[in-house]
């Protein structure tokens, strides 16, 4: 936990409004994350700092207790508000990259509780993936009822619960022993609606199916998740919205498969090219390219083509393309092209010594070697 003034952090007035917090926190965030500070422990910690501090100053209570005590009135293991695991790293952009992308905000606490977090696949082609891409989802959540406006009461009167006294918790005792619950008759909510509201039923959110345009960031790969702030299951009774998590999969693709930020590909060769040498074009994301194959090339070996591969979301680093030869034997051959190979392989003799098949001469001394230790 910082030990540095939360106010002196954001760099703003005591007084500031929540739209100045959340604004100094996006402008901090954006100069400080990890990701567009590779390797800088420094910008790192004070990305940590803004985190910290708009967590605590974002909440009315969090804050109202910081105002009167200090750190010593917020509890720091309480200080994450947005989601599972607080600032997962492992989110590519976290919370506030999210709100860029199309994210609702955190909103304010209430007592309300908070909406269910809600999660949904995207598929992407490789390309997609590698240069980034905007998907509208269709996502089906709960929504703030548009009457009631999230109350849940038909006439906007909400009563204090007389059962928990508007705790939304009860205390049970049984014999030595208390527990304590939530309360049968709020639900927790610590709220009592005497007319509820006949679109939502008094629940204050109704099901409705809404249409997202979410930018996808270029380097994405498999395993990757955005999370977009407030764009979850809004909470019941006015509560604050959960998050959404978009979680990347990307399809396999006919020629390249994806290792990191690299690209391979393997590329069949003819036979008399792998011999003798030559040229061939070989597909890359961006447009063919001319690979030129030496003489005397087997199959297996591999040839790097720098900055073809994928630029990382993370380091904006740029892999490279592998391409993997494979020695093509020719098939379906007449008659005489097959009178010319057996000429061909007369021509070369017994190859005694390997000069022309050295892989395969290589290959018959370990295994004369191997069956001699076995004797």
């Amino acid at each position: 936990m910082s030990s540095r003034d939360y106010y002196e952090i954001l760099g703003v007035e005591r007084s500031a409004t929540d739209d100045e917090l959340k604004k100094s926190y996006r402008r901090l965030a954006m100069k400080y994350h990890p990701d567009r500070n590779p390797g800088d422990d420094e910008a790192q910690e004070k990305f940590k700092e803004a985190k910290e501090a708009y967590e605590i100053l974002k909440d009315p209570n969090k804050r109202a207790a910081y105002d009167r005590f200090g750190h010593a009135g917020v509890n720091p293991g309480a200080g994450g508000g947005g989601g599972p695991g607080g600032p997962d790293l492992g989110d590519i952009f976290g919370d506030i990259f999210g709100d860029i992308f199309g994210g609702g905000g955190g909103g304010r606490q209430r007592r309300a509780r908070r909406g269910s977090d809600l999660r949904i696949a995207v598929e992407l082609d490789l390309k997609e993936a590698v240069y980034g891409v905007e998907k509208e989802l269709q996502i089906p959540t709960l929504v703030s009822c548009g009457v009631c406006h999230g109350a849940g009461s038909e006439d906007g009167e909400v009563e204090t619960c007389g059962t928990c006294g508007g705790a939304g918790q009860v205390r049970i005792q049984q014999g030595f022993f208390s527990v304590t619950q939530a309360c049968p008759t709020c639900r927790g909510s610590g709220q009592r609606i005497s007319n509820p509201c006949s679109a939502c039923q008094g629940a204050g959110r109704v099901e409705e199916e809404k249409t997202l345009k979410v930018k996808i960031p270029a380097g994405v790969d498999t395993g990757d998740r955005i999370r977009l702030s407030g764009e979850g299951e809004a909470g019941p009774q006015g509560g604050e919205a959960g998050d959404l998590y978009v979680e990347v999969q990307v399809r396999q693709h006919p020629i390249f498969h994806r290792e990191g930020d690299d690209l391979h590909s393997e590329v069949p060769v003819p036979f008399v090219t792998a011999a003798l040498g030559g040229e061939l074009n070989v597909p890359t994301l961006d447009g063919s390219i001319v690979l030129k194959i030496p003489s005397e090339t087997q199959s297996g070996k591999l040839f790097r083509l720098r900055s073809k591969g994928v630029r990382s979301v993370r380091s904006h680093r740029t892999g490279d393309l592998l391409c993997r030869v494979v020695v093509e034997t020719p098939v379906g051959l007449t008659s005489e092209q097959k009178d010319l190979l057996r000429q061909f392989q007369e021509s070369l003799g017994q190859d005694q010594d390997g000069r022309h098949n050295p892989r395969h001469r290589s290959w018959l001394d370990n295994v004369k070697d191997f069956f001699e230790r076995m004797i």
